[in-house]
């Protein structure tokens, strides 16, 4: 499971990234672990209210990351930082409405890899996008008493596999459409993009 993510640009580049209002955020870079505010892109609808209309501009907003468990979890602390099931009943109603999804800016992600045999703890398995240093991944966000993002997670490419992982959170690819396609279609369409980001896109080296 990611438990860090790095985002080492400010607000403004990632808002002329993704084609988005960065307005009055402050973020200036830096990493992001569970239960921190991070920078993330929607399509703009969270205010607008009845039909679909005039596409709105995408806004770069602060949620924090981890969405708080449905009641039947027992303990409300331990918040949901990624989706591994789509289908559950607890995220298919967001996902299936194109404007709770959004995008997740990242420079690099953070999963706890094989073991280190000289330490004996779990190395942390750092992973970047080769062919975008500035990526997104995909996100579903609530509002609830915080407003709160989670990440989309498929199966580990076969690289990472190699390292002991077996699910990765969903990386976008650069195309624009595979973006717009995440934020704005219907779900037919996007569940598509729910996929390993290919092995040789990929590159990751160990840190104990």
């Amino acid at each position: 499971m990611t438990m860090l993510y790095a985002l080492d640009a400010d607000a403004a580049a990632i808002a002329a990234a993704f084609g988005a209002r960065a307005e009055d955020d402050p973020w200036a870079g830096g990493h992001i672990s569970p239960g921190r505010f991070a920078p993330v892109v929607t399509a703009g609808r969270e205010f607008v209210a009845g039909p679909r209309g005039e596409r709105q501009p995408r806004r770069l907003i602060p949620r924090q990351w981890g969405v708080p468990p449905p009641p039947s979890a027992g303990d409300p602390a331990q918040t949901i930082m990624s989706v591994r099931n789509p289908d559950s009943p607890f995220w298919i109603g967001n996902l299936r409405n194109s404007e709770f999804r959004c995008l997740v800016p990242a420079t690099a992600l953070m999963e706890w890899g094989r073991v280190d045999p000289a330490a004996g703890k779990r190395r942390q398995l750092w992973i970047t996008a080769a062919d975008q240093p500035l990526f997104a991944l995909a996100g579903v966000w609530k509002d609830s008493e915080v407003p709160s993002f989670a990440l989309l997670t498929c199966e580990a490419n076969a690289a990472l596999r190699g390292e002991g992982l077996d699910r990765m959170p969903v990386i976008l690819p650069p195309d624009p459409r595979a973006q717009h396609v995440w934020l704005n279609g219907g779900w037919d369409r996007a569940q598509a993009v729910i996929a390993p980001y290919a092995s040789g896109r990929t590159q990751h080296y160990a840190r104990s």
